[in-house]
């Protein structure tokens, strides 16, 4: 065991120990608990501050609404707090344990402000953790979106620190991270390809989330298996007090929820669905779209509870989403995404919280083309999990909130099956399909050790195993960056292990409280991904493909630092502002050769290279949570590079994600009751490009050189744009009373100065035949997705 996992399991024991020696064995202590929840709908409200004033400390509510505090006996007065809720004030006389459920209702003045991160005044300053974002779903809404149709996505990519390498990329990049190291989840399913339309949208229809956090650093134990970030997306539970129906309809899609109680205040259901109709409107102004051709997307999104008594509930999402892309009735792409989750929670008693999960997760996508069914070739592939999560909230006092639990996951991966028919010839081209086991457990704590200094800590220990049946491959070597062959091969049966992998992931956080409104945070984890997501582009599409770690492909790893300072300034007007530097290290992080094959290939892994990676930067952040004129100003400065045996002489060089500067500028402002306006802007450093140093010319034709085997030599222009919209409200009251309905218009404008911002650069050769002796003219070409202006307008209604 090494001397970082030594430490951990001492600073747990060490601290749970001094809180309980703490206690005053004549004082008798009781614990107040509950949920606290949205009056209007019956929602449990995440992260709600439960502040007993008397001690000028207190609790939040976990990720079901939960709270539980310990306290000497004695009488309090306790104020629960969200931020958009009128807070509750309570006078409690505590001589005995107290379960004490609240409804906060909604604060007509708050809610028609914008809120941003947070939950509560200098809660940004005061909360132990950092690297952390979170976006309220309101806040979404307001900021302008391409086609005017609300993004999650897309609206993450303002924060500090996440980037995008421009229109029509798949996911998004934190810290200079791949996509394929962002664990992205849906109600704790994983989500393997988040892109509607290529990029353009994500499977996240707005309407039917509540809760949006991402972990850019500074990771729970309780997450595991992705390198870089987590994106953790929360489904609402639905209206279990009255029938609700929300949507709208857009220029490129529609929507529609429906929520209504089940039975009132102990059960509820949500469904929400979207389809685009491009292809529909296409049809009457074009042919292109004729012989079966079609662009469209759908997915369905539901969830169900039931409250069986005050100590059990039942929650049951699933989601269900496909996109069609075909050139004509026997060509074409797909892709979608299916996952489904059984939550159950209990409290055991007063401290003890548990929840056990199960969920799954497929991504599948299939390719075709061919003119008849004499000449054809098709190709499926798909990656399936299975995992069960355990998890128990521990409530120890009011300084000590113990997490422990497990996981375990299930792989299976298709790689591919693909068949061609040529002149009527049948050929298979299947890869063996791969199964593999994840397993961690672990354990956390976040405990206040003074007044000034707070810390949260957890070990994680993960385990892999790669399994059979299937074959086992060695490869020779090499010259260092080139294509190692195979040399053997042998076969295993089920369940026999092909490769296993271990390892510990301590993660620590700390704040000190300077005074009332900064404070210094520091923090360090380790990661270890064990499933890769293969692709040798610029950004993933749906044909990119996952694989497992293996005998040849080992598990990449990482660790971060970070270290930051947050200062609020005004008082009730407040201003945040924060700074964070980080560093991260990675190993094994997969690289290719040149001219590496990565589809349908079962030698795949004699064309993976191991490089090593680092990254670091400076995050600035200004943000106004509220008032009339709101928003925040985000600036990135930093560097993403890797080094691997055979690239670029063996030194370091940028990766395909690195942008040395990202400032983004999200403003909203209340004009009146009724309007709205808002406006975002973004620039960020051209990203990395292999091109070529030299040429050779040959019978007339030029053949590109890159005579120093350098990569990621150039790059690109530097991308630019601003988005702005106006957002009409309907009248809140007709005739002298309030609406039961609300509605409202949303008008935007897209890449507002029409800028050309460049997706990738590629050279050809001219058309024209040179006279003998003269060069041959070469071009480059700039690709643009979207290069001009595109003004949207979409109707939204909520009753």
């Amino acid at each position: 065991m090494s001397t970082i996992v030594r430490f951990f399991l001492a600073l747990f024991i060490f601290s749970i120990t001094c809180s309980t020696a703490q206690a005053n064995p004549e004082v008798k202590r009781f614990t107040i608990s509950g949920t606290i929840k949205d009056a209007r709908n019956g929602e449990d409200l995440i992260g709600a501050v439960v502040y007993v004033r008397d001690l000028n400390s207190g609790a939040q509510t976990n990720l079901y609404g939960f709270y539980s505090i310990s306290l000497d006996e004695g009488s309090y007065i306790l104020e629960f707090r969200y931020l958009g809720y009128a807070t509750q004030t309570k006078n409690v006389l505590l001589n005995e344990n107290i379960r004490l459920d609240v409804e906060l209702k909604s604060d007509d003045v708050e809610l028609e402000e914008v809120v941003i991160l947070g939950s509560g005044s200098d809660r940004n300053v005061t909360r132990v953790d950092m690297s952390i974002n979170e976006l309220d779903i309101r806040t979404i809404r307001k900021v302008p979106a391409l086609l005017g149709e609300v993004d999650i996505i897309k609206s993450i990519q303002l924060l500090p620190g996440v980037s995008t390498v421009g229109e029509g990329a798949s996911g998004f990049n934190v810290r200079g991270g791949d996509v394929g190291q962002n664990l992205v989840l849906l109600d704790e399913a994983p989500v393997y390809n988040a892109s509607h339309l290529l990029g353009f949208f994500s499977v996240f229809n707005p309407d039917i989330v509540k809760d949006v956090k991402l972990y850019k650093g500074a990771i729970p134990a309780r997450y595991g298996g992705r390198l870089t970030s987590v994106l953790d997306i929360r489904l609402k539970e639905g209206n279990n007090r009255r029938f609700a129906a929300t949507g709208g309809i857009g220029t490129i899609f529609s929507r529609l929820t429906l929520e209504t109680p089940i039975v009132k205040n102990r059960s509820s259901f949500v469904i929400s669905a979207r389809r685009s109709y491009i292809d529909v409107f296409a049809k009457a102004f074009t042919d292109v779209l004729s012989d079966g051709a079609g662009l469209n997307f759908y997915d369905l999104t539901m969830k169900t509870n039931y409250d069986f008594s005050s100590k059990d509930r039942l929650y049951l999402s699933a989601y269900f989403g496909r996109d069609v892309f075909k050139f004509d009735a026997q060509q074409g792409i797909s892709w979608g995404n299916a996952t489904a989750s059984m939550r159950w929670n209990h409290l055991f008693n007063d401290r003890l919280f548990a929840n056990t999960t199960v969920f799954y997760s497929d991504y599948d996508y299939a390719l075709a083309f061919g003119q008849d069914n004499i000449d054809k070739f098709e190709w499926n592939s798909r990656i399936r999990t299975f995992n069960f999560k355990p998890e128990l909230n521990y409530y120890l006092n009011t300084r000590n909130v113990i997490t422990f639990g497990g996981d375990l996951i299930y792989y299976r991966f298709n790689p591919a099956e693909a068949s061609g028919i040529s002149n009527g010839e049948i050929a298979q081209i299947n890869l063996e399909k791969e199964f593999a086991v994840e397993a961690a457990l672990y354990a956390g704590n976040e405990q206040e050790l003074s007044d000034r200094l707070s810390v949260q800590y957890g070990l994680r220990a993960s385990t892999y195993w790669r399994l059979g049946p299937g074959n086992v491959i060695e490869y020779g070597d090499a010259e260092p960056g080139r294509r190692r062959p195979p040399v053997s091969v042998s076969t295993v049966g089920p369940w026999e292990s092909i490769a296993q992998y271990f390892n510990w992931e301590p993660r620590i956080s700390a704040r000190y409280q300077l005074d009332a409104s900064s404070s210094l945070k520091a923090s360090f984890n380790r990661t270890a991904q064990y499933i890769h997501l293969i692709s040798n582009t610029t950004a993933s599409n749906p044909l990119d493909v996952w694989r497992p770690s293996s005998n040849n492909l080992r598990p990449q790893t990482g660790h971060q630092w970070a270290l930051g300072y947050f200062k609020n300034f005004g008082g009730e007007k407040i201003i945040e502002t924060s700074v964070e530097a980080y560093f991260r290290d990675t190993h094994y992080q997969v690289e290719y050769i040149d001219g590496a094959d990565l589809l349908i290939n079962p030698f795949l892994e004699g064309d993976l290279l191991s490089g090593t990676g680092r990254a670091y930067g400076l995050e600035f952040l200004v943000r106004k949570p509220a008032g009339k004129f709101n928003g925040w100003v985000s600036y990135t400065l930093g560097r993403t590079e890797l080094k691997t045996e055979g690239i670029n002489n063996g030194t370091w060089y940028p990766t395909r994600f690195d942008q040395l500067h990202n400032l983004k500028v999200a403003a909203f402002y209340e004009l009146s009751d009724r309007w709205t306006l808002s406006s975002n802007f973004t620039f960020l450093s051209g990203t990395p490009a292999t091109f070529p140093t030299s040429r050779f010319e040959m019978q007339e034709y030029l053949i590109p050189h890159n005579a120093f085997a350098t990569r990621n030599n150039f790059r690109i222009p530097d991308y630019h744009r601003l988005d702005i919209s106006a957002t009409w409200y309907g009248k809140k009251f007709r005739k002298g009373k309030e609406r039961k309905n609300r509605d409202y218009w949303v008008f935007g404008v897209y890449n507002l100065y029409a800028r050309r911002n460049p997706f990738s650069i590629y050279f050809s050769q001219g058309t024209e035949r040179q006279p003998i002796g003269s060069p041959i003219e070469t071009f480059a070409t700039r690709v643009s997705i979207i290069g001009t202006i595109i003004p949207a307008v979409s109707y939204n209604f909520e009753f």
